[in-house]
């Protein structure tokens, strides 16, 4: 983490690490499926500890399900201290979420089919379940505040 990346309470702004997650999600799904890719969605992110100037941040991409044309990663990210001994310190996980990327097509930008993950053990079918309940809340999250919004553009004509 780099003294540009701070906030004014001198800890790393929550959207560096968001763009950090988009980076490496990125990565990853180019990687599974040989297709540029897009963010279509992060779910259930969570800033559970703080990033401070100096420390040595991991950004960590696991596949975790697949649909047809999308890939859903689970994401870490973890910090620590780089002036300790590597094998004794221990790094604190400060961020968690689920980010959802599509392939597309060179040509016309069009979704095309990924390969299929299959989970290879209870661990695997267990985030795959938490992958698809993340993404289901947002989804519902979504659409609370699409109904919101129409009722605020309705009183407002």
């Amino acid at each position: 983490a780099e003294p540009t990346d701070v906030n004014y309470g001198g800890k790393v702004h929550g959207g560096v690490v968001m763009k950090w997650i988009d980076q490496v999600g990125y990565a990853a799904a180019v990687g599974w499926s040989g297709h540029y890719s897009v963010t279509v969605a992060v779910g259930g992110i969570r800033f559970l500890a703080p990033i401070r100037i100096s420390d040595l941040v991991t950004v960590t991409a696991k596949l975790v399900y697949t649909g047809s044309t999308s890939m859903h990663f689970a994401i870490d990210v973890r910090a620590r201290d780089p002036g300790l001994d590597a094998k004794l310190a221990k790094s604190r996980l400060c961020t968690h979420c689920i980010i959802v990327f599509v392939a597309l097509d060179g040509v016309e930008g069009k979704p095309v089919t990924v390969p299929v993950w299959q989970p290879q053990d209870e661990a695997d079918r267990r985030m795959s379940e938490y992958a698809t309940k993340v993404m289901e809340l947002s989804k519902g999250i979504e659409q609370t505040i699409a109904h919101y919004q129409d009722g605020e553009n309705e009183e407002g004509r």
